[in-house]
């Protein structure tokens, strides 16, 4: 499969500030890749630099197979941007911009936009100055799904939006990635990625911290266990066995809970020595994964 981004040590400092710090990454093509990270980790860093908007301190990148300073303008053809702070002529009325944008692209069939005005219930005959921040977010949703692009390059795209349009905007992704395009959306809320992601990367001060399937991020997650037994049970039976981390009992001492890494097989086999009433596993949500990486960070050195 090819790349439809390729980034390599790239890094970029704002005088004693660090922005970004050796990135290196690649974003298949046709896929969607969700890019996390709390506000000031980086993203919006990383997309500027991915556009031309800013030169790098250091490092490469290609996008669609074009270096983004030498080819920039045949580059950003093929995409489809929404900015974190979309901003466009406030006396313009919604369907005026919109069709000066789509011109600009060297045109848009009319269908097609009245199409997106209409499934994310934007209103073509209001002036942007008299817009919402939700409504003005969903006039920059129009303008980079619009003309189909290769390339969707998508940073906070739900800022704003009430949940009815999240659900709308994660429907044109589907259908996007289903269309062939590739997708790279970097955002801090979890569960619009995870409904859409077939990658993810998290970004933690200027740098990748883990980059995988949301599933295989799940499968190396620490899990939560529950077992709950016929009579009280000894916590000393359970603190030395593989893959349960700060296994505790309750007040009644017959509800074990802890976490679990890895396989569950030795604390089955452990627990099987009683009279098990009820067993529970319970996978981590994106959320908890990207706030165990910050988590660890906090750690001080041992």
């Amino acid at each position: 499969m090819s790349n439809a981004i390729e980034i390599r040590e790239l890094t970029k400092t704002y005088g004693t500030r660090r922005g970004l710090t050796g990135l290196t990454l690649d974003v298949r093509s046709g896929e969607v890749f969700g890019y996390l990270g709390p506000n000031g980790a980086g993203k919006s860093t990383t997309i500027r630099l991915l556009l031309d908007l800013i030169r790098p301190t250091a490092g490469t990148a290609s996008v669609l197979g074009l270096d983004p300073r030498e080819n920039g303008v045949a580059m950003r053809r093929r995409i489809g941007y929404l900015a974190g702070d979309f901003v466009v002529d406030g006396r313009q009325k919604v369907r005026d911009c919109l069709r000066f944008l789509a011109d600009l692209r060297g045109g848009v069939p009319q269908p097609r936009i009245d199409e997106l005005t209409e499934r994310l219930g934007l209103d073509p005959t209001t002036t942007i100055k008299s817009l919402s921040k939700g409504n003005r977010q969903k006039v920059g949703l129009v303008q980079a799904f619009m003309h189909t692009p290769e390339l969707l390059i998508l940073d906070e795209p739900t800022s704003g939006l009430d949940p009815l349009v999240q659900q709308t905007f994660l429907d044109l992704v589907t259908e996007a990635a289903d269309n062939g395009q590739t997708v790279f959306m970097s955002s801090h809320i979890m569960d619009e990625v995870e409904a859409v992601a077939d990658r993810v990367g998290i970004l933690r001060d200027g740098a990748l911290v883990a980059l995988d399937t949301v599933a295989d991020l799940r499968a190396a997650a620490i899990r939560h266990i529950e077992i709950g037994f016929a009579d009280p049970v000894a916590i000393e039976e359970f603190r030395a066995v593989p893959g349960l981390i700060d296994p505790r009992l309750d007040e009644t001492g017959s509800v074990l809970r802890a976490g679990l890494s890895g396989s569950p097989d030795a604390v089955v086999k452990a627990a099987a020595r009683h009279t098990v009433l009820t067993l529970t596993i319970t996978e981590p949500h994106l959320d908890e994964i990207f706030h165990s990486h910050y988590a660890a960070a906090r750690q001080p050195a041992a």
